[in-house]
């Protein structure tokens, strides 16, 4: 293939011996590095319950979002059901079981407690099969458990309306997929030079490159990526998610992804991002375990008073982070309880000092939890 011919980058000639600049990674490797050792030394302080809980957080974060990079939305309370079955987390009242959410909470988790395990071609398949348990993406059939065929034409990653569609990105013909992917599990169950986390960076980056699937392409990435974060850690358990720092920069992921996959083999802009985006997801763990002691500290704090079961589900609900405000009404469709029981309940907080009114205004009475820095 002449030069002015190469657009993507398994096109290259060099494919897939991967470059990178050293010297410019040195010092985003040394950050992530360094959070990634502050947030896992801190843990190493704190309980076992508490430790159960920042990772029944970390991972229900890590389903619910690497599905809505995708355009795909779960609900919340059945992902956090489903984690903590799996974990042996009491959250008391579980939601009922989703099949969806079950494919996909299995495939994170076994990504994060088996990460020392070996990544197989039978392992990956049946990944894909617990995203797509009906065999259908939408109202599309697709091939699980399997390599995709290409039987409608080359595997892109288009944008656009029908007719107007922008090709971001073409992958590899499927009648390559067999090598490719051999050469891709080859390198990832052998023991290779450089920093463990550069390591999870190109495993991210080559398998979707590969895009060795009908879809959920992006979820399987990811899920390998953070296999291999896991190994990094040296802990089966999650503490922090990536995929929520990739929603909350998608477009730029998306853009860097689609730069880094045109043209040579230097991935150096890629890592540079990769690890930048890993450093604020730990950063954002550490808030995340903020939360989580204090929520220990709340129940510690109050572990004298005895509250009836709606007050407890309705404060584990603002200690985990209630959005909106909290009013009587809420109470009550939450609790499923009369509009007099949400505020003799709420009553009963209040004069407890737990809860107080908020000063914010509005048409109906709102309030606010009270921390328990606020009465120190």
């Amino acid at each position: 293939m002449k030069s002015e011919e190469l657009v993507y980058i398994w096109q290259s000639g060099d494919w897939p011996n991967w470059q990178y600049d050293p010297a410019v990674l040195s010092e985003p490797l040394a950050r992530a590095s360094r959070a990634q050792g502050h947030l896992l030394g801190r843990l190493a302080d704190v309980g076992l319950a508490q430790r159960d809980q920042a990772s029944l957080l970390a991972l229900t974060h890590d389903v619910i979002k690497t599905s809505e990079i995708e355009g795909e939305y779960l609900n919340v309370q059945s992902v956090r059901s489903s984690i903590a079955r799996k974990l042996g987390v009491d959250i008391g009242a579980m939601s009922p079981i989703d099949r969806e959410v079950e494919g996909m909470v299995e495939v994170v988790m076994d990504a994060s407690v088996n990460c020392q395990g070996l990544i197989t071609q039978e392992r990956l398949w049946g990944w894909h099969a617990s995203l797509f348990p009906t065999g259908f993406s939408g109202l599309r059939r697709i091939t699980t458990g399997s390599w995709r065929r290409d039987e409608f034409g080359p595997m892109q990653v288009v944008s656009g309306p029908m007719g107007r569609e922008h090709v971001h990105f073409e992958a590899p013909a499927a009648q390559h997929l067999e090598f490719e992917m051999n050469r891709f599990l080859q390198w990832a169950n052998s023991s290779t030079d450089g920093p463990a986390l550069i390591k999870a960076g190109l495993a991210h980056f080559w398998l979707v490159t590969l895009h060795p699937f009908d879809d959920g392409n992006g979820r399987i990435s990811r899920a390998v990526g953070d296999l291999f974060l896991s190994r990094a850690d040296g802990c089966s358990q999650r503490f922090y998610s990536l995929s929520s720092q990739i929603e909350r920069e998608r477009q730029t992921y998306y853009a860097i992804l689609e730069s880094s996959q045109k043209g040579g083999m230097d991935v150096t802009s890629w890592l540079v991002w990769f690890l930048g985006a890993l450093e604020r997801a730990l950063n954002t763990a550490e808030l995340t375990l903020d939360a989580v002691l204090a929520k220990a500290h709340f129940w510690q704090h109050h572990r004298s008073v005895v509250f009836n079961a709606r007050q407890v589900k309705l404060l584990n609900r603002l200690l985990d982070g209630f959005e909106g405000k909290l009013t009587a009404s809420k109470w009550g469709a939450i609790g499923k309880c009369s509009h007099d029981s949400a505020l003799r309940d709420i009553n009963e907080l209040v004069a407890l000092g737990v809860l107080k009114k908020s000063t914010s205004g509005g048409r109906s009475t709102s309030y606010d939890f009270v921390a328990i820095s606020e009465k120190i």
